[in-house]
């Protein structure tokens, strides 16, 4: 298999990365992609929201926006997936060029500005799927919208039938305004309007931040998270500071930075987070995962779930192999019979 994706690779990044990116969707699509089907490390396991999960490796949203492929991105291995942001009307995003490569920092700048197709054709993918695995659906607002919590509660009505998980992502930097909802006054009237709107469909909410959030933010989400005893928390989109060491020309551009120059800032976002959540509901830790380390330092950090996606863009699908390997070996070395006994193990 790692052959295979070796020479995909060196096709895919001769390309703008939309257009690798659009390709990769398509041999997804039509089944090109090899599967992994060697079962994982049963010290891997890790029940979430009452289900059991194979891994906790997951693909973070923005890769598949539409719903194209979760059940292919089930079959890399990963332990769950993410799809979306979904908003309610099809929208083109902003201009290309809006995705850039930072190959000698490991890192992707983007400000895709939530391109796709709508809540329609998102739903109408996720009721023909057989429903198998772990599937969560990340919502968002229309740019021009004048009502944004009508936007997630639009989207989270919709989608919840078909969802094992809702997110309501506050947090792209992308959308003008958006992460004023991240404010406790903004962000606790569309958690609850979301809550109200699906109080009778059994699904988890999650809301996702910003690793940009002073402590005074975490301080006021956090809050509001409890106080409305919210299901979870991702940590975190992509940030817009910029690391004085970054390399690449591209470093300067317009947008949300992921990927490894990420990572120091997200596992510690996330560390503060949980020591506020005080094992309330779940954390979820995402940005710069490219190894089993990191996936490692962020479930001790105190995260249940992990996500990743920028480092595919350099690794490809066999990384989510490496990585699973790679935590297994570390939760041996450390005596921890499973990943939940290393969760939080950093916040004692």
């Amino acid at each position: 298999m790692a052959v295979w994706y070796s020479l995909a690779d060196v096709i895919l990044s001769r390309l703008d990365a939309e257009t690798a990116h659009g390709l990769a969707l398509r041999a997804l699509k039509s089944g090109l992609m090899p599967a992994d089907r060697r079962p994982d490390p049963p010290s891997l396991a890790v029940s979430a929201w009452g289900r059991q999960l194979p891994n906790p490796i997951g693909l973070a949203a923005g890769f598949d926006k539409n719903a194209e492929v979760p059940d292919a991105m089930l079959g890399l291995g990963f332990g769950f997936v993410e799809i979306g942001s979904v908003t309610p009307r099809p929208q083109e995003g902003n201009p290309r060029p809006r995705l850039f490569r930072l190959p000698e920092d490991r890192g992707v700048i983007n400000r895709m500005g939530f391109p796709g197709e709508g809540l329609e054709a998102a739903r109408s993918r996720l009721a023909a799927r057989p429903r198998r695995g772990f599937v969560g659906v990340n919502v968002g607002a229309n740019k021009d919208s004048t009502d944004r919590a009508a936007d997630y509660v639009a989207c989270s009505v919709a989608l919840a039938p078909y969802a094992d998980y809702l997110v309501c992502n506050v947090s792209s930097p992308n959308t003008p305004g958006l992460r004023n909802l991240q404010g406790r006054t903004q962000l606790s009237d569309l958690l609850k309007r979301v809550q109200d709107a699906i109080s009778d469909k059994p699904v988890p909410l999650v809301v996702k931040i910003a690793p940009d959030a002073s402590d005074d933010d975490l301080d006021d989400i956090v809050a509001v998270c409890r106080n409305l005893r919210m299901d979870g928390i991702i940590v975190g989109n992509t940030t817009l500071s910029r690391l004085s060491s970054l390399r690449s020309a591209r470093r300067e551009e317009t947008g949300g930075l992921s990927g490894a120059p990420l990572t120091a800032l997200s596992t510690e976002v996330l560390r503060r987070t949980a020591r506020r959540v005080e094992g309330q509901f779940l954390l979820i830790g995402c940005g710069g995962i490219g190894s089993g380390a990191d996936a490692y330092a962020k479930l001790r950090a105190g995260a249940t779930l992990v996500q990743l996606y920028s480092a595919m863009v350099y690794e490809g699908p066999p990384l989510v192999r490496s990585i699973k390997d790679e935590l297994a070996s570390l939760l041996a070395r450390d005596g921890f019979a499973s990943v939940t006994e290393a969760i939080g193990a950093d916040l004692h």
